[in-house]
């Protein structure tokens, strides 16, 4: 194999390579950097350390059921000095001075609190905390769907930065089946379906892509061999405590999201007080397919001599569903140069799915507290998805694009795929905190890895006939229009089958060290933050091809060759006549008998591989001072990159491999300034100015390429390691009041200017390239503009008389407005035009109406994504860009509570049977129609909390 760069990679590397900023930091100086910002804080630490100083600590519980309460707000009047009680409701002042102060603790459904509390002789201070409820229920809510918001909006309200929390409880009080689809009910979100189930998040209308997933503190790896995107429905949701979704960034989270960070935060023991036992079983039904399908669940935990906390989760589901499909891949033409006049369609594409997805989680967690100074933690995490798919498709393709109901000879393939894909994630994570007079130490290291595994499956079995007078009807969800020829097995020859096997990799290894110090500074509270983190990626794939092809001249007679051969069952196909199915079972006797050596496709088998590393080094400096009601939080965060990839492209003219290599690096300057002022207890004020990136997904960075020449028309298909990376600056302005028990109404409004975002993109025409008939790789666009509004609004109605007062109302909305610009030559001519942003909805909005007591619950909820830029097919013509249609989905649930422990569930999902739509240019005219069903859920669980 030869090493050499292409001519459009060379071009790339002109136009899109990302110049070193004056003002970077080379690696060899990051280090000493890094030393001189820490030495500096423990200069300025030591030399106020004149006084002595103590700590106070305590726990603030429900004083009824004796919960802790996450989230309360606890403050020190005297010294202005606040902060949020944690997960398990303890909270530290460190470095607080001899003296007399007051305590004074609000939380959202207790009535506040102020407590004497006195520090002596540099030592520490214990007081813990029992609130009592408001109102006249027994206790606080710390259960159910009500307990669940309260435990939110505590949360949310006492955050440095704008923050949305879903707990445990609100996973399992709606109709999901997993994260993805709980994550949809927060504002600002929505998800994006495969096979009608929610997968991967969607942050103010932004890609997943464009967002960021942890947990426990460290980056999740992709199992997807071309995506950053995490799909959240292989975690299951009965191994967690709280998902957290931060849509400012401060400067010691990583910068690598555009519309928001997901943490994922799993079970601790030390979230309870006591022994805690959990246990689900379900049973669903999926109209579509009647099957009914299993899910198992349990998590336990406990805490053994007050020091050692162990929690054990475990998920398991085998569900058996499938789909309907019609598609046209946007294969449409339109007459004239405006309109949608005269369309006209090139092939049409019937699909039937059955699938198989199986799903095992378990999570065993410990927390150790060896003092009262230092808490250590190892949290673990294995996932395994197993995905088998098996795709009937019959496939129409016209000599030339014709108009519905017309008729005339088409090219019929009737296909099978059949694949099974084996999803891991597995992840360890070990840190601590240690707490030293002034000092704060938080100290983590993690290994994470992640790989879809395909054995060898059958990718394609395609079977071929001409069939005359075929044509379609209905242009939004085309049918064939055929005679009985189109239904005869014996009509359809095996012309190729596709043997596939892959396997992709990605592991991840971090380190981070974070330094808190406590000051004082002309009477106002001050803490200093500053903190390193290292991390390193590799990430890999490796695909085998097999085209078994020409098949007579293996020895495979005519018979053999003959559909009838192998034709399966009718299919039940709702959206038309479809006809008999393909059978694996005799397929693979068949290949079986076949030589595989011969058959194997060495150019596809190579130029799909690749090896990407990613190191990233990170440092930052921040802190916040309170001023009076006012909080301002500011720093700087550093980042540099390195890419070092490759990879292998073909040049098909000469018949030929080339090795590629390639080595880039970035560098990224991010400053942030948040303002938080707090108008009163329950009214807060934020402003930010952050600045984040997203780097390029593995797909878009893979270096290999693909020259094909046919009848002398030169094909090419592309990776482009030299893309920068996406940088945006953004604004945010929040306000948000909170009241009564469950309450809260909120609006913010969002800007975000971007720069070097990327698309997808035919360079056919320039440079090198101006004679190629296509040469479609991934570029960098000009800039792009994103605001927006974000409204939500929560109510418990206890005001209203019985039996009104149990309903609870819980409802956002999300408006976003985009623009962006692509370029591209045109007869030497530079043109443009305006876009909106890839993967950006304007509209997102979910409402959920409950009903709650303690005998019963029931909660009807909408969520509604509006359609988005999916591809631009065009670069000169709007007309074929490719659009997701808006998407509404109605789920129901409702409760019974037997006895206090123990509750029988029914769920319903997808009660409108809201399918799955896609179009081009118009929402007339098909991409894809995919239809799923309505699903039934019945369960029991049993609980001792």
């Amino acid at each position: 194999m030869q090493s050499r760069t292409t001519p459009l990679q060379q071009e790339l590397q002109q136009s899109s390579r990302a110049p070193r900023k004056p003002h970077a930091i080379p690696k060899t100086r990051l280090a000493a950097r890094l030393s001189a910002i820490s030495l500096a804080m423990m200069v300025a630490g030591f030399s106020t350390n004149v006084l002595a100083v103590g700590k106070l600590e305590g726990q603030i519980r429900d004083n009824a059921s004796q919960q802790p309460l996450a989230g309360a707000t606890v403050t020190l009047k005297e010294l202005n000095l606040s902060q949020q009680a944690g997960r398990d409701g303890r909270f530290f002042f460190v470095g607080v001075q001899d003296g007399d102060y007051t305590l004074v603790v609000n939380y959202l459904g207790a009535m506040p609190l102020e407590h004497s509390v006195s520090i002596r002789d540099k030592q520490t201070t214990l007081q813990d905390i029992n609130l009592s409820s408001q109102d006249d229920v027994e206790h606080i809510r710390v259960v159910g769907q009500q307990g669940a918001l309260s435990k939110s909006m505590n949360r949310q309200r006492g955050a440095d930065n704008v923050l949305s929390v879903v707990s445990a409880d609100v996973l399992g009080n709606f109709p999901d089946s997993n994260i993805s689809e709980s994550l949809q009910r927060v504002p600002g979100l929505s998800i994006e379906r495969d096979q009608g189930e929610g997968r991967f998040v969607r942050v103010r209308g932004m890609a997943p892509d464009y967002n960021s997933v942890s947990m426990n503190g460290t980056r999740l790896p992709s199992p997807e061999s071309d995506r950053r995107a995490v799909a959240l429905d292989v975690v299951p949701s009965d191994l967690l405590q709280s998902v957290e979704v931060s849509k400012t960034l401060t400067p010691d989270m990583d910068a690598d999201a555009l519309g928001g960070a997901i943490e994922v935060k799993s079970l601790s023991a030390f979230d309870r007080d006591d022994t805690y036992l959990n246990l689900n079983a379900e049973a669903s039904q999926d109209t579509l397919t009647d099957n009914t399908n299993p899910k198992l669940a349990a998590s336990y935990s406990d805490i053994f001599a007050d020091k050692l906390g162990v929690a054990i989760g475990a998920s398991w589901y085998n569900r058996d569903f499938g789909s309907d499909n019609v598609e046209t891949g946007g294969k449409w033409e339109f007459a004239g140069d405006n309109g949608f006049e005269d369309a006209a369609l090139e092939s049409i594409d019937a699909r039937d799915y059955e699938i198989n997805r199986e799903r095992l989680g378990i999570g065993v967690n410990f927390d150790y507290r060896p003092s009262d100074d230092t808490d250590l933690y190892l949290r673990t995490l294995y996932s395994e998805f197993d995905d088998t798919e098996t795709r009937n498709s019959a496939k129409t393709k016209w000599k030339s694009p014709q108009q519905a109901n017309a008729l005339s000879q088409g090219k019929t393939t009737r296909s099978l795929k059949s694949r099974t894909e084996n999803q891991n994630i597995t992840s360890f994570v070990l840190g601590g905190q240690t707490r030293f007079e002034r000092w704060t130490f938080d100290y983590q290291a993690s290994h994470s890895t992640a790989s879809a595994e395909k054995p060898r499956d059958i990718a394609g079995a395609d079977f071929v006939a001409k069939i005359d007078n075929t044509g379609f009807r209905n242009t939004q969800q085309p049918q064939i229009i055929a005679p009985e020829d189109y239904f005869q097995n014996a009509n359809f020859e095996l012309d190729e089958i596709e043997i596939a096997a892959s396997k992709a990799e990605d592991t991840i290894n971090s380190g981070q060290l974070d330094l808190t110090r406590q000051l004082t500074l002309a009477d106002y509270s001050v803490e200093l933050k500053t903190g390193v983190k290292l991390s390193r990626r590799d990430k890999s794939n490796r695909e085998d091809i097999w085209i078994y092809s020409d098949l007579g001249d293996q020895g495979v007679s005519d018979e053999d060759l003959l559909l009838s051969q192998y034709a399966g069952n009718e299919l039940d196909y709702d959206l038309g006549r479809f006809g008999s199915g393909i059978d694996a079972a005799p397929l693979w006797q068949l290949i079986d008998s076949l030589d595989a050596d011969s058959n194997r496709d060495d150019i596809e088998s190579t130029i799909n591989d690749f090896d990407i590393s990613e190191d990233i080094n990170a440092a930052y400096l921040m802190g916040h001072i309170d001023i009076d009601k006012l909080r301002i939080l500011t720093g700087l965060r550093f980042e540099q990159n390195q890419w070092d990839s490759s990879g292998y492209g073909y040049d098909g003219a000469k018949g030929e491999f080339i090795n590629i290599n390639h080595s880039r690096d970035e560098d990224h300057w991010l400053p942030a300034l948040h303002l938080t002022y707090r108008y009163s207890d329950n009214t807060v004020l934020r402003a930010a100015w952050t600045n984040t990136l997203v780097r390029p997904t593995f797909g878009q960075l893979a270096p290999g390429y693909l020259l094909e020449e046919d009848d002398g028309d030169i094909d090419l298909t592309f990776g482009n390691p030299q893309l920068k990376s996406l940088e945006s600056m953004n604004f945010d302005l929040s306000l948000e009041h909170y009241f009564g028990n469950i309450g809260l109404i909120s609006a913010g409004l969002f800007y975000k200017d971007i720069d070097n975002f990327i698309y997808q993109a035919d360079l056919a025409g320039r440079g090198d390239y101006i004679d190629a008939h296509s040469a479609v790789t991934f570029v960098n666009g000009d800039s792009a503009d994103i605001y927006g509004l974000e409204l939500s609004y929560v109510q418990e109605f206890n005001f209203l008389p019985e039996p009104f007062n149990a309903l609870v109302l819980n409802s956002n909305l999300t408006y976003t407005d985009s623009s962006a610009k692509i370029s591209w030559l045109e007869d030497g001519q530079l043109l443009s035009r305006d876009i909106p942003m890839p993967s950006q909805s304007d509209l997102t909005a979910n409402l959920s109406l409950g009903y709650e007591n303690s005998y019963a619950s029931v909660w009807l909820s909408a969520a509604y994504k509006s359609e988005y830029l999916q591809e631009v097919t065009e670069l000169s013509d709007e007309r074929y860009d490719l659009y997701q249609d808006n998407h509404l989905q109605w789920d129901f649930v409702a409760k019974a509570h037997l006895t206090s422990n123990l509750t029988l569930y029914f769920k319903g999902v997808n009660l409108t049977d809201e399918p799955y739509y896609s179009y081009t240019g118009d929402s007339s005219y098909n991409a894809q129609y995919e239809a799923y069903g309505r699903t039934f859920q019945l369960g029991v669980q049993y609980t001792n909390y």
